[in-house]
C-alpha cells in the first residue's frame, strides 16, 4: 500500500474531543419547548454541527415557517453549561492519548468547529488542552457553516496545507459532509449515532474511539509530516 502523507489533523470539538453532544441531545427539546415548539429526538440530532444558514432552513422545514432561533439556541447553551458545571467537562475516550501521539509526529493539529471561538477557547482551557493545538477555526467566521466545506477549506488555507494532506476527525453527519466536501480524509468517531451507508462511503476510516487512532493510522501506512 502506498504511503499517505498527512501534514495536519483537524478535530471537531463537540462530540469528538469533549463529551457535550449528549447534553445538547438532552436539552434541545427542552429549549424548544420553552418557546412553544416541539422537536423529536431525531430532529434534535439533525442539528449536530449544523451551521448558519442551514439551521434556519432545517427548522423551517420542520415547523413550516421561519422561527427566531437566537433565544432558543442561547437557552439550550445555558442548559448545557449547567450540565457541564454539574458534571465537569468530560473528554471523549482516548483524546489525551491521541493528542500526545500526534505531538510526537511533527504534525499540525487544529480544532475545526461549529462552536464560536470564545466558547471553544473556554472549553479548551477548562480541559487543559491549550498546548496541543496550533489553531482554532470556527464555522461562525465563514459564510456557510457545516455541512458546507467552507470551514475546512479555511482551516487548510490557514495551516498552509492541501485538504488531501489532512485527516479530519468528526463525530456527526454534518461534520463528515463538511470535511468530505472540502476534500479531507475523514475519520469518523461516531457519537450518538453511527454512520449510515451513504455517509460511510465518504469515510477514510471509522473507529470506535480516539484510543484506536494510533493503530488506525499505522494500519493505513500514514506518514506525518509538518
Amino acid at each position: 500500500m502506498e504511503n499517505k502523507i498527512i501534514k495536519a489533523v483537524l478535530f471537531d470539538l463537540d462530540g469528538t474531543i469533549i463529551d457535550t453532544e449528549k447534553y445538547y441531545r438532552m436539552h434541545w427539546p427542552k429549549a424548544f419547548a420553552k418557546f412553544g415548539y416541539t422537536i423529536t429526538d431525531e430532529q434534535g440530532l439533525g442539528m449536530r454541527s449544523l451551521g448558519n444558514p442551514y439551521v434556519e432552513e432545517y427548522l423551517q422545514n420542520i415547523f413550516g415557517k421561519k422561527i427566531e432561533t437566537t433565544e432558543i439556541k442561547n437557552y439550550a447553551r445555558s442548559l448545557v453549561d449547567e450540565s457541564v458545571k454539574t458534571n465537569g467537562l468530560e473528554l471523549k475516550d482516548g483524546v489525551i492519548d491521541c493528542l500526545k501521539f500526534l505531538k510526537t509526529k511533527n504534525v499540525k493539529i487544529a480544532i475545526v468547529t461549529a462552536t464560536a471561538i470564545e466558547r471553544t477557547e473556554m472549553y479548551v482551557n477548562l480541559a487543559n488542552l491549550n498546548n496541543y493545538f496550533d489553531d482554532i477555526i470556527s464555522a461562525k467566521n465563514v459564510p456557510f457553516g457545516k455541512p458546507a466545506p467552507d470551514v475546512y477549506l479555511t482551516a487548510c488555507e490557514k495551516l498552509n496545507v492541501k485538504p488531501e494532506e489532512t485527516i479530519a476527525v468528526e463525530d456527526s453527519p454534518n461534520g463528515v459532509m463538511s470535511a468530505s466536501r472540502a476534500g479531507c480524509n475523514v475519520v469518523m468517531v461516531p457519537d450518538q449515532t453511527e454512520a449510515d451507508d451513504g455517509l460511510a462511503g465518504r469515510l477514510f476510516g471509522n473507529i470506535k474511539s480516539l484510543r484506536d487512532f494510533e493503530s488506525f493510522v499505522n494500519d493505513k501506512n500514514i506518514i506525518f509530516k509538518k
